[in-house]
């Protein structure tokens, strides 16, 4: 199949979508570049079941240029935030969708065991191999609905790394027999590595802000999440409504 010109369903989800960035944000529309790049890269999606530059050259015969996607992505000023908000707004709109329950899931994605360029990457058990690999971690909030479940919200998560390096010594000197008050003191977090549960916690108010008129049933997580902070104010701030 050829990617000449976006699907139509496509190209009229871009149009709706940026009337809804006009209303909600004033200037924050697409430009007619970032429109065109955004419906390329939607269709290359739908045919090649991928997010690849290459693919998406091929199937235009050449008229998207792997450096030009490339470059659009990484350099042009598209408002990311605001057109995941608007998107879960129209897909709401669209199914009618007034009430439903958040629930809280993560990914982990395994990459190269040698890059580091990846954003957030780190060292993970390998579940498949027993071994260890390079990968990513998303935290991942989805609104469940009678008709559709649909991601609302999501942020990855990388442990600290002076706060791994700490745990690891740690560990090494007390089983070397190495008493507490001799062994280095437990550094501060980095507020750049937040925990699973912080960033639960920053996913909720996010949601609050953006679909405010939304009635929330119930929250859902599995253990992990099973932290006080969690279940006392962040429910009460989502004032679902009853």
């Amino acid at each position: 199949m050829l990617m000449n010109a976006p699907a139509t369903f496509i190209q009229s989800y871009i149009d709706d979508l940026n009337d809804a960035l006009n209303q909600l944000k004033p200037g924050a529309a697409l430009t007619r570049i970032q429109a065109a790049w955004l419906g390329a890269c939607l269709t290359g999606i739908l045919l090649m079941n991928s997010v690849c530059w290459a693919k998406f050259e091929r199937a235009s015969l050449g008229d998207c240029k792997v450096a030009a996607l490339s470059w659009v992505f990484r350099k042009a000023s598209i408002p990311w935030d605001w057109l995941l908000r608007v998107s879960v707004v129209l897909i709401l709109k669209r199914y009618g969708i007034t009430e439903g329950v958040l629930a809280f899931d993560e990914s982990d994605r395994a990459r190269s065991k040698s890059t580091k360029r990846i954003y957030k990457v780190y060292k993970q058990k390998h579940k498949g191999s027993g071994g260890y690999v390079n990968g990513q971690t998303i935290v991942l909030l989805l609104l469940v609905t009678s008709s559709i479940t649909v991601p609302v919200g999501f942020f990855f998560y990388m442990p600290d790394p002076a706060l791994k390096q700490w745990d690891k010594e740690d560990k090494r000197l007390k089983k070397s027999g190495i008493a507490k008050k001799d062994r280095p003191i437990k550094p501060e977090r980095d507020s750049a590595y937040p925990t699973k549960t912080e960033i639960a916690l920053g996913l909720l108010k996010e949601f609050k802000v953006a679909h405010s008129l939304i009635k929330i049933k119930g929250v859902l997580a599995d253990a992990l999440y099973g932290e006080k902070p969690l279940w006392t104010k962040p429910l009460k701030n989502l004032e679902a409504r009853r």
